[in-house]
């Protein structure tokens, strides 16, 4: 994982998980790598990865079974698109709004470049 400077480790390692519930790689009620193994193949301190777990406690998306680990909420996918939902609203739409207001770029051209991306990217099975 290539971590960016805008933003914490611990967040991105939040995005990172968060990313992999939504995928299916941790559903649902299953157990997700210890803070050790996460830490480890990350290769980032562990004080890191327990401040992303913690984070992700808070927002209900993980639970510590004490003794056994950390598992995903059974209603963490719902949770996490809507949080991510949120702070693509409140934060990083404004962003790309400015930068299409700077550049002249106008919504409807937006919205052929969207629609070529998604066509592209997520082409409808027959």
């Amino acid at each position: 994982m290539e971590f960016k400077d805008k933003q914490s480790i611990y967040l991105q390692i939040a995005d990172y998980i968060c990313e992999q519930i939504v995928l299916g790689q941790w559903p649902p009620g299953e157990r997700i790598l210890s803070v050790r193994d996460l830490a480890a193949s990350l290769e980032v301190n562990p004080n890191t990865v327990m401040r992303a777990f913690e984070f992700l406690q808070t927002k209900g998306i993980i639970m510590n079974k004490r003794g056994i680990g950390y598992f995903t909420a059974e209603n963490a996918p719902e949770l996490i698109l809507a949080f991510r939902r949120e702070r693509f609203l409140e934060t990083e739409l404004p962003e790309l709004l400015k930068t299409m207001y700077l550049l002249n770029i106008s919504m409807e051209e937006l919205q052929k470049r969207y629609n070529l991306f998604i066509a592209e990217e997520f082409p409808v099975k027959a």
